[in-house]
């Protein structure tokens, strides 16, 4: 750089109320701001971030915010926001099947559905954004997806046949408890229950509802782990 090139940079930066970078220190600087970044960080910091402005907020230039980064570098690990959305679905949907195994494997009829809803609340209060991504029924052409989706769905269908549904029987049981429970809980998150009443009892008397539809008393299936 001339002597000249030097003087006007300098004259830019006393201008600006700054002192001049020296060389180099821009590209250092980022370079410490993103220490370690990778997908799994950026999806991880993206769903922590739907968790608490929702899902509908999220956006690249939050992330980027977040993850002391500018957008343009987000794209070095996710393919832009729709991809971001798949993949926090996709974390979603293994973390919610996660959740809800260890909550059941081993429990049967009633003891396995009142677990089931119990985690499944605790779920959608404690990660809402998540949550709020897995309820769209996943594209059959993106088989990861689909295949995560299935695994949860396995799982539900597993704590449902123990009331001795056939397979028929099992869909139409899980639509109905799915709706019960994503209706309570939706109605939940948004303040919708402003009456005095425990709504800890009224979850409770819920499950008790469903648990007497799907017909007590019938054979009892303890849930085995679904790999």
């Amino acid at each position: 750089m001339s002597e000249r090139e030097g003087s006007q940079r300098e004259r830019g930066a006393t201008r600006a109320g700054r002192p001049a970078p020296a060389p180099g220190a821009l590209s250092e600087e980022r370079a410490q701001a993103r220490p370690g970044l990778t997908p799994d960080r950026v999806v991880a910091e993206a769903a922590a971030l739907a968790d608490e402005r929702g899902a509908a907020a999220l956006s690249l230039a939050g992330v980027a915010e977040r993850l002391g980064v500018r957008v343009p570098s987000l794209y070095k690990h996710v393919g832009g926001l729709d991809d971001l959305h798949r993949r926090i679905a996709l974390a979603g949907l293994r973390d919610l099947t996660e959740v809800l195994g260890a909550a059941t494997v081993g429990r049967s009829g009633g003891d396995a559905l009142r677990a089931c809803a119990a985690a499944w609340r605790a779920y959608a209060r404690a990660h809402p954004g998540r949550y709020a991504a897995v309820q769209r029924a996943p594209d059959r052409a993106d088989a990861e997806l689909a295949a995560a989706g299935d695994r949860l769905t396995r799982l539900v269908f597993a704590v449902l046949r123990g009331y001795g549904l056939d397979d028929e029987e099992t869909v139409h049981a899980t639509r109905a408890v799915r709706s019960a429970l994503h209706g309570f809980v939706s109605l939940e998150a948004v303040g919708g229950f402003g009456l005095p009443q425990d709504v800890d009892a009224s979850f409770d008397r819920l499950v008790d509802l469903l648990h007497a539809g799907l017909g007590s008393g019938r054979a009892d299936v303890p849930v085995h782990h679904l790999s």
